[in-house]
């Protein structure tokens, strides 16, 4: 199959890069984070999450965060939520998208979200019929495709099922993740295929992480299948607090890297994502885990 001519990255930083650090990120600085993100070209932005304070402090925020950022045409800016309470709050601070999640894993599913599969998806259910009700738009994500920290193996039928689910609950597009980054590529083909005998390849999106340093390969296999659309975080930051070991999402920066030299249209500006990366690792205090950052900043030193 010939690969995309276009894709969207939808840039997971703001939220699932930081959501996870020890030390708090005030919500001026996420918010010129976002607007340095958006600066760059980026047209998806994962801006924060509605979960409960006390289980994720780093997003007590979200409120002042959706009311600081000045929305740009044409940029979507999609919140996490978990629940009917979070969908409550999402919507009485502006959001028009929303991700709701399951897992392919029932393991991972009662660590993650104290509930097995089926009941995580009824739950999610409620909120997604809730939010499209709203006009809002739903996106659905699938946890530990390729491979679960508790159960090893995923079998890919598992990941259909939730695909399913999702998609009858009306999300417009379902991301397929490999949370703790154990994913090959022909593990990714294999969930990929087989979820799209189901659902067209054009509503799937791929979510990677680099545990392995097999994130750009596993994305190269997703394009091979039709996926345009993937999340990624800037300099590479967040992890899977569920997963020891696990690293962070594949870094913004090297998978435009990779797009732009099988030339592939994103729209966005490398030079200003760089700086956008610069700006929250300079914060953070510590260096960009972006090796093509990294190679670009040397080469021009």
């Amino acid at each position: 199959m010939a690969l995309p001519k276009t894709v969207r990255i939808l840039e997971v930083g703001p939220r699932d890069g930081l959501q996870n650090e020890s030390t708090p990120v005030p919500a001026a600085v996420k918010i010129e984070l976002i607007h340095r993100l958006q600066d760059a070209g980026i047209t998806m932005i994962e801006a924060t999450a509605f979960v409960s304070p006390k289980w994720v402090p780093q997003m007590a925020d979200n409120t002042e965060v959706m009311a600081g950022i000045r929305r740009k045409p044409g940029v979507n800016y999609p919140v996490l939520v978990p629940n009917m309470k979070g969908l409550e709050g999402a919507i009485a601070a502006g959001a028009e998208e929303v991700v709701v999640f399951g897992a392919a894993s029932e393991s991972f599913s009662k660590r993650n979200t104290n509930c097995s599969i089926d009941e995580g998806l009824t739950r999610f259910e409620a909120v997604a019929r809730a939010a499209i009700a709203q006009g809002l738009r739903v996106r659905g994500d699938i946890s530990v495709c390729l491979g679960c920290p508790y159960e090893g193996e995923v079998d890919p039928a598992a990941v259909v099922h939730v695909a399913q689910a999702l998609d009858a609950m009306g999300c417009y597009e379902i991301t397929i993740c490999d949370t703790i980054g154990t994913g090959t590529a022909g593990k990714t083909r294999g969930v990929i295929e087989a979820v799209a005998r189901h659902i067209p390849v054009e509503r799937l999106a791929g979510h990677f992480h680099d545990t392995y340093s097999q994130a750009l390969t596993n994305i190269y296999a997703a394009l091979e299948c039709g996926v345009a659309t993937f999340d990624s975080s800037v300099s590479g930051l967040g992890g899977c607090p569920y997963a020891k070991g696990a690293t962070g999402n594949v870094a913004t920066e090297d998978v435009l890297y990779l797009l732009d030299g099988l030339g592939i249209e994103t729209g966005i500006d490398m030079n200003k994502l760089i700086a956008a990366g610069d700006y929250i690792c300079d914060f953070l205090g510590r260096p960009t885990l972006s090796r093509v950052a990294r190679a670009i900043r040397a080469k021009a030193a």
